[in-house]
């Protein structure tokens, strides 16, 4: 592994699937742990991270509204369900050493900070991760949104996806063991193709922007570092 990073700042953008493991439900402390020290591998190397956490392991805005639930307050929901990932994430990353701070878009001052900007950045430049959650503060908007706007507000130079699989395929690798994996992509080609890699709203943001979208898998260990360093396995959509 390299130990010049290829990026000076980035943002990781996790599921909240991702942190799981292999249950079906909740937060899985040995995943969440294993994904801190990710983090830290990261931060010890110099690089400014920022995270964006979703909720799907506890409450799913889509899934509601299905259900029968008001679409905006089945969308709240899941905003609060991605802070409750923030602050498991923020103790797992204190635990290892590493100083952090949850900025939520939905003020809640008893548990994080408000966001605001010029302030994240400061802790950014202090070597501190941040953390955001609650999404953009907005319904009928998803973390992957958030993620692509935190990225584009902070000026990062990559938005890192960690999924459980190591880039996009074709289709569902696990579902189809013929599904082709790309090594590189168009923002195009995600959008006319439907790869489901993130919402459109997200792709198009990140290329207004011009700023790379990789994807790879968290589950590996290391390789989060692997990956801003230019190496390990992974899809970068440019």
């Amino acid at each position: 592994m390299t130990d010049a990073p290829k990026y000076k700042r980035v943002l990781l953008k996790l599921s909240g699937e991702a942190l799981m493991g292999n249950g079906q439900f909740g937060l899985d402390p040995e995943t969440v742990n294993q994904i801190a020290l990710d983090i830290k591998e990261v931060v010890t190397m110099g690089v400014e991270v920022c995270v964006v956490v979703g909720g799907g392991n506890i409450f799913r805005g889509l899934s509601g509204a299905a259900a029968g639930m008001e679409r905006s307050t089945a969308d709240y929901m899941g905003m609060l369900a991605t802070v409750m990932n923030s602050l498991a994430m923020q103790n797992a990353l204190e635990q290892v050493g590493v100083e952090t701070r949850v900025q939520t878009a939905i003020p809640m001052d008893t548990v994080a900070e408000p966001y605001i900007r010029r302030r994240a950045e400061r802790h950014l430049d202090k070597g501190r991760v941040v953390i955001f959650g609650a999404g953009t503060g907005n319904p009928y908007f998803t973390t992957d949104t958030a993620a692509a706007l935190r990225a584009s507000e902070m000026g990062c130079e990559v938005l890192l996806k960690g999924t459980k699989v190591d880039g996009v395929y074709s289709a569902d690798p696990v579902k189809d063991p013929t599904a082709e994996r790309f090594e590189s992509l168009s923002y195009k080609r995600v959008f006319t193709d439907d790869l489901g890699v993130m919402d459109h709203s997200a792709i198009a943001l990140t290329r207004e922007n011009n700023i790379p979208i990789i994807v790879f898998s968290i589950y590996e260990t290391g390789s989060f570092a692997k990956a801003v360093g230019g190496e390990g396995c992974f899809t970068i959509i440019k």
